[in-house]
């Protein structure tokens, strides 16, 4: 068994803010989604390696909308490196992003940050 992909709630009609974030700041790349979910609205995003899926996010329109305050999906970086300059051009793009639990999981440095919508996303790196 291994993870598909994780879906996060928006806001209807947000769908540029979810590009601005997910595409622009994290550096997803956007997929179509399949034509029978496409007119629910929402929009999903994947990482890749060498050609092969590594992560996929579903933003998928939530209506009442509530933000993911805790629960979050978690992506990781190559190294220490990588992980600093992601977060310093997720807040350069204007999110929210916090280092206060840096190194607080063993084996890992990570932030935290949020999405335009206020859910939660960790970015984490091996340490060494």
């Amino acid at each position: 068994m291994r993870l598909h992909h994780v879906q996060i709630s928006m806001p209807a009609g947000e769908e540029d803010l979810a590009r601005r974030f997910y595409a622009q700041a994290l550096g997803l790349t956007e997929v179509v989604k399949p034509v029978e979910l496409a007119g629910r609205g929402g929009c999903w995003f994947r990482a890749f390696a060498d050609g092969v899926v590594t992560a996929e996010i579903h933003l998928g329109v939530d209506d009442p909308f509530v933000p993911a305050r805790k629960a979050h999906p978690a992506l990781m970086v190559g190294d220490a490196t990588e992980l600093q300059s992601l977060g310093e051009r997720v807040a350069d793009a204007g999110f929210e992003v916090s280092w206060t639990e840096r190194m607080t999981f063993g084996g890992y440095e990570r932030f935290h940050c949020r999405d335009g919508f206020g859910n939660r996303i960790e970015v984490l790196a091996p340490v060494g």
